[in-house]
């Protein structure tokens, strides 16, 4: 009885001051996962276009081994890509994520995947990948990569550069890492420094989106880890116990259609 009374009067008390901030309203309930470092050196966070090239979304292509390069990077500011893994059977070599299936946001202990989604979104001078809240519109749109450069051709896949603080971790549960990928900042980034601003940016609307909920999923212990996780549904299967790491997804060409699934 004493700690139900003790509760009640923290909760009055928080009521009563009123102060919260912006990025604890936009926080979730903790999460089922933690994140588990990667070697961002074998990763690459890619523009990759659309149909003509009018629209684009999120790549991640992984390096798993050195049997053959994944992926190519020629230039800077912006640095073009070449997809190399769109030309064999990458499995067991490469990974590939392009859609909410693949990747989803996650700020210190807090899985974003269903509060936020990831976009790319081409401006004047620059192309930006925004996340942007899909429930509460009041929270701030984050700037977490920019191509350092304006599009030469919009059928170019570009190296997005990620802003300081960013950078990729894997989903784990327990000791178990999982085909997840985490774009991940340990902090809420400062609202005055890292808060989209470019009001010149097309309209986020128009961009494929990532916004499949994979946050709220019970664990799942199938190993993914080897296939190109972009493609499956799984939003309504159960925890599966099969191992399908040996499936051959790997020859599909790069994606030049939005698979993800629209907020």
């Amino acid at each position: 009885m004493a700690n139900s009374f003790s509760f009640a009067v923290a909760i009055a008390l928080l009521g009563t001051t009123g102060i919260i901030d912006w990025s604890s309203s936009a926080q979730a309930q903790g999460s089922l996962f933690t994140a588990a470092p990667v070697e961002q050196s074998r990763f690459i966070v890619v523009r990759a276009p659309i149909g003509n090239g009018e629209r684009s979304q999120l790549n991640i292509y992984e390096q798993r081994s050195n049997k053959r390069a994944c992926f190519a990077v020629e230039g800077s500011s912006p640095a073009v890509v070449d997809p190399l893994l769109a030309k064999f059977d990458f499995t067991g070599i490469c990974n590939r994520y392009i859609d909410g299936n693949g990747y989803s946001l996650r700020i210190g202990g807090d899985d974003l995947g269903t509060s936020y989604r990831l976009n790319v979104v081409k401006t004047n001078e620059d192309v930006h990948l925004l996340a942007i809240p899909t429930r509460d519109t009041s929270n701030p749109t984050l700037v977490v990569a920019r191509a350092r450069g304006a599009v030469v051709s919009d059928n170019d896949f570009l190296k997005l550069v990620f802003e300081p603080g960013w950078q990729l971790m894997r989903r784990q549960y327990g000791q178990r890492t999982l085909g997840h990928i985490y774009v991940f900042s340990e902090t809420w980034p400062d609202s005055s420094e890292k808060v989209a601003e470019d009001s010149s940016a097309e309209d986020p609307s128009s961009e494929a989106t990532s916004s499949e909920d994979t946050s709220t999923k019970g664990p799942s212990t199938e190993d993914t880890s080897s296939e190109d996780t972009s493609s499956e549904d799984t939003s309504t299967k159960g925890p599966s116990t099969e191992d399908t790491s040996s499936e051959d997804t790997s020859t599909k060409g790069p994606s030049t259609e939005d698979t993800s699934s629209e907020d």
